[in-house]
Formats: C-alpha cells, sequence, structure tokens
C-alpha cells in the first residue's frame, strides 16, 4: 500500500496513530466522565463536548498561520504536542467535585484544543508538501486515504483501551460498570429521583455491593468517585501515546525534511539562490481558490455535525437504548480479538487477490486461514453472555474505515484507469447524500421508543439491538470515506502556496463549526421522539449534497 509513495508517508501515518490514539481514548468516555462526576445534564453536557471539540477544530486555523508566518510545520507541530501532553495530565489528576475539579477539567480541554491546533492541520499540510513534488502527485488522493486509514487504526484501539482500563479500576474496587448508576445517584442526592428510579436505584447498588442500599447517598459518592478514578486512569493512556507519536516525528525526521518548508521559507531560500521553485499565482486566482475551498467548507459544516452525534446523541443512545448485555454471535463484534482476526484476514484475502507474486498469494492465503482460526479459538472463549459499555460502540467507525478504504481505494483507481473517476468536489457531495442515508437508519429504527426524558426517568431502557448503531456506523463510514480524505486532498491541491497551513486549518475551522452544531441536537435531547430528531439530520445532510452539486463546475474549475 506504500509501495510508491514517499518514505515520510509512513512516519507522519504513524506519529498522526499515535495521537488519535490518545484523542480517541479520551473521547470515548469524555462525555460519560462529565456526567457520572460532575452530574451536568444532557443540555450542559452537549455545550462542554461541542466547544470543546469546535475548538480542537477551530484552532488549526491559528496553528496555521503560526507555521505559515513563524515557525515553521515542524516547530509548531512538536510544540503542539507538548502542549496537549500538559492537558492529557491535568485530566488524569483524579479532583473533588467541587470549582478546583471543574477548573483543571476545563483548563485540561484548552491544553488540548490549543495543542491540537498546532499539530493537526500543519500535519496535514506537511504531507501534502510531499506530494507537490510531480513524482508523487498523482498519488495525492491516494496518500490521504492511507493516512486516513492510520487515524482510524489508533481510533480503532481506544474504545477497547478505554473500556478495559475503567473496568479494570473498577473491579479492583469490587464493582461493575452499570450506566444507569451515576444519574440516579445524582437524582437522588438532589431529591429528583422518582419511585421508579429510586426503585432500581436501590436494586443497582444491592448487585454491586450487599447492603449498600442501607445508605445509597454513601454508595452513590462511593461508586461516582471509583468509576470517575477509573476515568482518570483512562485518560493517562494519551500521555503515554503522545511521547511515542513525538518521538516517531523526531527520530525519523530525515523522511520529510525536504517538505518541511512553508511557502515564506522557501521564498526566501530562492531569493537567497537566485532561483524561482515556487508557484505564482495571479490576484484573482488566488481569491478564486480561496472562495472556492470557503464554498466547500461551508458544505462540511453540516456533515460533521451529524457525523460528530457518535460522541455524543449516539452515545447517549448506546447507553440508554441499546441492550448493555449480548450472546450468541452478536458477542463477535464486541471482542477486540475477534475484530482483530477480521481484519488480518481480510488484508490476506487482499494480498491473496491483488499481489502479482505467487510468494505473497500464498503468504496471504496463509495469513486468512490463520485468522479464521484465530477468530474461531477467540469466539469459543468468549463468555455466553457478553456485558458492553457505551463507548465501545465507537469502535465500529474506525474498524470499517480500516476495512473499507483498501476497497474505496480500489474502486477509485479502477474507475481511475478507465476515465471515469468522480472529481473530490462531486465525491463530497455523494458522500453528504451517504450520511443523510446513515440516520435514515437511525430514524427508521428509532420509530415506537420512548423519549429520552421518560428513560431517565426510568434509569435505562435497554432493549435495542446493537446492530441498529453498528448499521448506521457502517453508513456513516461509507460517507466519510468519500467525504473527509477527499476533502484534504482537496485542500492540499488547490490551496496557494501561501496560505497551505492555513487553509489546512480552515478546513478543520469547518470541522470545527459542524462540530458546535453538534450541540443543537444534544438540546433537543429530552422530550422530542428520537425518529423526528434523527430526521433532521437526514434534512440538513440532503440539502448541504443540493448545494454542493449547484456549484460543482465552479469548484471542478479550480481543482484542475
Amino acid at each position: 500500500m506504500f509501495k510508491n509513495h514517499p518514505k515520510g508517508l509512513v512516519v507522519l501515518s504513524l506519529a498522526n496513530m499515535g495521537e488519535r490514539f490518545g484523542y480517541y481514548t479520551m473521547l470515548a468516555i469524555f462525555v460519560l466522565f462529565i456526567q457520572a462526576k460532575f452530574g451536568y445534564n444532557s443540555a450542559e453536557t452537549s455545550s462542554i463536548f461541542a466547544v470543546f471539540l469546535a475548538f480542537v477544530y477551530f484552532l488549526p486555523l491559528l496553528g496555521g498561520i503560526v507555521a505559515d508566518r513563524f515557525l515553521g510545520y515542524g516547530k509548531t507541530i512538536i510544540l503542539g504536542v507538548v502542549i496537549m501532553f500538559g492537558g492529557y495530565l491535568l485530566l488524569a489528576v483524579p479532583t473533588g467535585v467541587n470549582t478546583t475539579g471543574k477548573i483543571m477539567m476545563f483548563g485540561a480541554l484548552s491544553l488540548i484544543a490549543i495543542g491540537t491546533g498546532f499539530f493537526k492541520g500543519n500535519l496535514q499540510a506537511l504531507l501534502g508538501n510531499m506530494y507537490d513534488d510531480p513524482k508523487y502527485s498523482s498519488k495525492r488522493d491516494l496518500a490521504y486515504s492511507i493516512f486516513y486509514m492510520c487515524i482510524n487504526i489508533g481510533a480503532f484501539f481506544a474504545p477497547s483501551a478505554a473500556e478495559a482500563i475503567t473496568n479494570y479500576f473498577l473491579g479492583k474496587s469490587g464493582l461493575t460498570y452499570n450506566a444507569a448508576i451515576p444519574s440516579l445517584a445524582h437524582q437522588y442526592a438532589d431529591g429528583t429521583i422518582t419511585g421508579e428510579g429510586l426503585a432500581n436505584f436501590t436494586k443497582y447498588a444491592e448487585q454491586q455491593i450487599a447492603g449498600s442500599s442501607a445508605n445509597l447517598t454513601e454508595f452513590g459518592n462511593m461508586y461516582i468517585d471509583k468509576l470517575s478514578e477509573s476515568y482518570n486512569y483512562g485518560f493517562a493512556v494519551a500521555c503515554f501515546s503522545l511521547v511515542i507519536s513525538l518521538l516517531i516525528f523526531i527520530i525519523f525526521r530525515k523522511t520529510y525534511k525536504k517538505a518541511d518548508v512553508t511557502a515564506r521559507q522557501q521564498k526566501a531560500a530562492d531569493e537567497a539562490a537566485g532561483t524561482k521553485t515556487l508557484e505564482t499565482l495571479s490576484p484573482a486566482e488566488t481569491k478564486e481558490r480561496i472562495i472556492a475551498l470557503c464554498l466547500v467548507f461551508a458544505v462540511v459544516i453540516f456533515f460533521w455535525m451529524a457525523f460528530h452525534q457518535n460522541g455524543l446523541t449516539l452515545t447517549f443512545f448506546a447507553r440508554d437504548y441499546t441492550v448493555d448485555k449480548v450472546s450468541g454471535f452478536d458477542r463477535f463484534s464486541f471482542g477486540l480479538p475477534t475484530m482483530l482476526m477480521v481484519i488480518v484476514g481480510f488484508y490476506g484475502l487482499i494480498s491473496m487477490f491483488t499481489s502479482s507474486e505467487k510468494k505473497n498469494k500464498l503468504i496471504g492465503g496463509l495469513v486468512f486461514i490463520l485468522a479464521a482460526v484465530g477468530g474461531y479459538f477467540f469466539y469459543n472463549g468468549m463468555p455466553e453472555i457478553l456485558s458492553i459499555t457505551p463507548q465501545r460502540f465507537q469502535q465500529f467507525n474506525p474498524f470499517f474505515i480500516i476495512i473499507l478504504t483498501p476497497l474505496s481505494v480500489g474502486l477509485f483507481s479502477l474507475l481511475s484507469k478507465k476515465g471515469k473517476e468522480p472529481s473530490a468536489p462531486r465525491k463530497i457531495g455523494y458522500g453528504m447524500l451517504i450520511a443523510a442515508l446513515g440516520f435514515v437508519v437511525m430514524s427508521v429504527g428509532s420509530v415506537g421508543l420512548p423519549t429520552p426524558n421518560e428513560v431517565e426517568a426510568a434509569g435505562a431502557y435497554n432493549a435495542v439491538t446493537p446492530n441498529l448503531l453498528i448499521g448506521t456506523y457502517f453508513t456513516l463510514t461509507i460517507a466519510e470515506l468519500f467525504l473527509s480524505p477527499m476533502g484534504l486532498s482537496f485542500v492540499s491541491k488547490v490551496a496557494p502556496p501561501q496560505y497551505k497551513g492555513m487553509m489546512q486549518g480552515g478546513w478543520l475551522a469547518a470541522t470545527a463549526v459542524g462540530n458546535y452544531a453538534v450541540a443543537i441536537i444534544g438540546y433537543l435531547w429530552g422530550g422530542m421522539q428520537l425518529w423526528l430528531l434523527w430526521g433532521i439530520l437526514v434534512v440538513l445532510c440532503i440539502i448541504a449534497a443540493g448545494f454542493i452539486f449547484s456549484i460543482m463546475k465552479r469548484l471542478e474549475k479550480v481543482a484542475k
């Protein structure tokens, strides 16, 4: 897959993978943490989550300006990692449920957002610089697809890591995870618990520790403290992954060193040498490219508003509506070893059918057989009834990215050979339509379900098959592959040379606006029927798709 690409692609992909593993480990448990620890309701949680995500994706615009005008890409990226490390370290420190605890939590989020702003967009700009070389320019879309897949390899392991750590430290206290307990404990403490909720709270307390129902206040405080502490350990994982990411980036710098040059630095070098290597655009051409990029940015706002419900309302749905135990073949999808065997076996099959060398075909076949045997072995070793936590559902999007990326790359390569490959803007439009279909799945599957307010009063509903969310994540992943890596490639290709870092930041700033808009659906989470809630996202995605198709000629003109 990395054949005929610059070596720097591997290094930048691995550096990004390490950082994203830590980030998605944190994100998998973040909303669960703040609701359990501080008792925030869904509207408050939605605001915090949306503002945080907005800054995480808006600040790369500032990070791009800093790199373009002052530090350069490499130094800005390293500074970002150091700042992020401080943020994750603060989150890993246990605190009380008081003002100091909240200040530390919000301070940590601020550092993570600032650090990500310096890191993320500039790493993408650095990657794009390597493909300005005519030798590699035709492989730009493929490079961003590979880069994007590596992001999701890190994200795939994150939910399982978060779940394993939280379950381990809860177990050390003699407790097991129950999603309903924190909310009921807060309701009991503030006197808003219903009769049905009190009965459930009493039952859950007895299930955790015999005799604990005699003092529900003490039990509730103890459970929240231990659960919050287990989340702190989960946040600490990000610190270790950042160290690994930084070491990879620094040690193998020579593989991307030639691309670590901003337009300002290249111009100064050209003037000193009396040469001219930098592409020159007229003011009119620069303006037209920036306008085209801004139009694309406006469209992707709606995609990210819909897509990043995975960390908010779709997590609420997993916690409150989806069964918390699975049996039979459903267990296969919730075991990390079994899912790994699927990935390994799948890539073995790809080697069998695509390799031109007989030796590689045989190796691929052997890998597939071993993976199948391994999958059967791990599946048989699972307990007959497997408990699942809400964060585990967040593994499905990166899992599908890893599986589907080679298929999408193969499809677009085949279409390219036939001269029928859609342009990057057209792929983005198709992605919006597919995203709408994903929420059609949720809308249909939610018909007849009680409202979130009704579920909260009772403690939990937990009656919906996990396959509803899995199917939704599958559809949204296809949409993401049409939109996100293609968008990154489009920005890299179209951005005026002097604004490369800033335009990559602009793409992420548009993502930030979409992430902030995520909260709109969170605010509606309560009394509204769920099928109607998801229907809002369906309509928004269709409108956005219609807009991008209406300006398609203009976008395709600047992309030539």
